[in-house]
């Protein structure tokens, strides 16, 4: 029996939803399979926590999360409670305390959901995004000066390192050599940001010699945008910076029809600390509660945890079951269906003690 424990932070909005019903899937592999135990510790860590004790997690958070072999995040952020607090109180401590510094995103066209894209088909988009994850425009370094005056200054500095950039770029290499096209694209914007971009780029090129079979372009951020909408068979694998990467996504998920349906892993390729999985589409107080936020993404999310913790073939399945039951039609609103978030999750678990492959 190989057994394996994970820490669940549903948080915020319909974070406890869709996190519940991704457990509910892990127990259904888990009697399915029969050789595989979850241990599923939940934490009730995020803005009701902060109401509560003015923190998003309590101190020893990161020492408490450390013993688990990955981590199954729901969504951060709350109407009542400021964007950078509830950001910067949990899910940021935990990507950089345990420098979960790559964050991957795949993104396709599931059987039974429609693309806005015209004459986009399952099969036709087939991507991953690498975002660097632990530096960049999201570092945190700058301040304010002189608050409410007229003169008032705030300032934001990214900050790039040789050693951070080079290590995302291996990544993003190693993970393209693995995909079938062996294709990447470099996204910066080395035009206007001439210090920090540039070395991206030239870093790029380094690293690119030592992956002589892979194929490899760069695009400036604001024609990657367009390339990605007008020309979406021509980019297989993409790396980019914090805060590219981050709005790259978002549009790759539209444009696989829903950002429910689209899954994030926060990786510590070196397996020092548990690496973190999570669905994009954040909080949506506007559906909390409602019983019908899409379930999709985090099955997709949890299918990347099995994977990296060793578990394929719990993957596989997964995803096989996830695509059979939008192929059937079984899909939430967001994606033009009529289902609840308990129909596709039941769904789910049956096409999983269904599967006899």
């Amino acid at each position: 029996m190989r057994k394996y424990s994970i820490a669940a932070i549903p948080a915020d909005g319909i974070g406890p939803e869709v996190i519940g019903a991704g457990i509910q899937v892990l127990e259904a592999l888990q009697a399915r399979l029969g050789d595989v135990e979850f241990n599923i510790t939940s934490f009730d860590w995020g803005s009701d926590y902060y109401r509560k004790h003015g923190e998003m997690m309590p101190a020893d958070g990161l020492a408490r999360l450390k013993p688990f072999d990955a981590i199954l995040f729901g969504a951060v952020g709350a109407p009542d409670v400021p964007d950078h607090i509830t950001l910067w109180g949990l899910r940021l401590p935990i990507c950089q305390g345990f420098d979960q510094y790559a964050n991957v995103r795949p993104t396709r066209i599931l059987p039974g959901i429609a693309s806005p894209l015209a004459g986009v088909r399952t099969g036709d988009l087939d991507w991953v995004i690498v975002r660097e994850n632990s530096e960049g425009e999201y570092s945190g370094h700058g301040g304010r000066a002189h608050r409410g005056m007229p003169e008032e200054v705030g300032t934001e500095v990214a900050i790039f390192t040789r050693a951070g950039v080079t290590r995302i770029m291996r990544y993003a290499f190693r993970l393209a050599q693995a995909r079938p096209r062996k294709q990447l694209t470099v996204v910066t914007k080395s035009n206007a940001q001439r210090h920090g971009m540039v070395m991206w780029d030239e870093i790029a090129a380094e690293v690119a010699a030592q992956f002589p079979d892979v194929t490899w372009d760069k695009m400036l951020v604001d024609a990657m945008t367009v390339r990605m909408t007008l020309h979406p068979k021509s980019l297989d694998t993409i790396v980019a910076t914090n805060l590219h990467a981050d709005i790259l996504s978002d549009l790759a998920g539209a444009l696989a029809g829903s950002l429910g349906v689209a899954p994030t892993a926060n990786i510590d390729p070196e397996r020092r600390f548990p690496s973190m999985f999570e669905p994009i589409h954040g909080s949506a107080f506007d559906i909390t509660g409602k019983g019908i936020a899409n379930p999709v993404a985090t099955f997709w999310t949890a299918a990347q945890m099995l994977e990296h913790i060793g578990e394929k073939d719990a993957a596989t399945r997964l995803m096989r079951a996830v695509e059979r039951v939008c192929a059937a039609g079984i899909l939430t609103p967001d994606v033009g269906g009529t289902a609840t978030t308990a129909q596709v999750t039941q769904a789910v678990i049956g096409a999983i003690h269904g599967d006899n492959d």
